[in-house]
């Protein structure tokens, strides 16, 4: 996906200032070993960039002065009550180093899935992205998940979905999160791991005797 940007000379919260009124957003590249480069770009068109899926989980082509260079999306910076990007990081990438970044997940089948068609349940999507490590070339733009086979009261942890050649999930502190469960009655649910649940705490006696 491309976008374009224009080199930013003039730097300072006045600086930005006049270029929000102008339509304009200030952003910046980083990484790959070079130096910082400051920039600035269309509001309209990184507004509506910034709407689409792709934009926010894949390689962008900045297209800066006649020049292509391959960057990543890391920060966005929003007005507190306006529909306003106010600023914007970018990553660049390097073909050989390796990528940590965020994918979203994609949940297919969730509709024909005997949880929804036979029991009605309420499918729970507890973590809609995941943590991948990867080199560039191998950067997927998301996840898929296939709920086709989920029952009611199931649920399917990170350790079953398989992830596509030459990435790796990050998980947290080892753990296997649940990504999705199924609720049978609908309402909202807070849903554990096994881990989670085995190191909760045990209910006070009082507790015990108002059950």
């Amino acid at each position: 996906m491309k976008f374009n940007a224009t080199p930013r000379s003039e730097q300072g919260s006045s600086a930005s200032r006049r270029l929000r009124l102008a339509g304009r957003v200030p952003a910046i590249v980083y990484g790959a070993d070079a130096q910082p480069l400051n920039i600035e770009l269309d509001h309209n068109e990184v507004f509506h960039a910034l709407r689409k899926e792709e934009f926010h989980a894949s390689i962008l082509d900045m297209q800066l002065e006649g020049k292509s260079s391959q960057v990543l999306l890391r920060a966005v910076q929003w007005h507190p009550y306006k529909q306003q990007v106010m600023h914007i990081d970018f990553q660049r990438v390097a073909a050989g180093k390796a990528l940590h970044t965020k994918v979203p997940f994609h949940f297919m089948n969730q509709e024909t899935s005997p949880a929804v068609k036979l029991s009605s349940a309420t499918i729970s999507h507890v973590f809609t992205e995941i943590e991948v490590n990867c080199l560039p070339a191998n950067l997927p733009q998301f996840i898929e998940v296939d709920l086709g086979q989920l029952v009611a009261g199931q649920s399917i942890h990170l350790s079953e979905i398989k992830p596509p050649k030459g990435v790796t999930f990050s998980s947290h502190s080892g753990d296997d999160p649940v990504i999705v469960t199924a609720l049978v009655g609908g309402g909202a649910a807070n849903v554990m791991t096994e881990d989670e649940v085995a190191d909760a705490p045990a209910p006070a006696a009082g507790d015990e005797a108002a059950k």
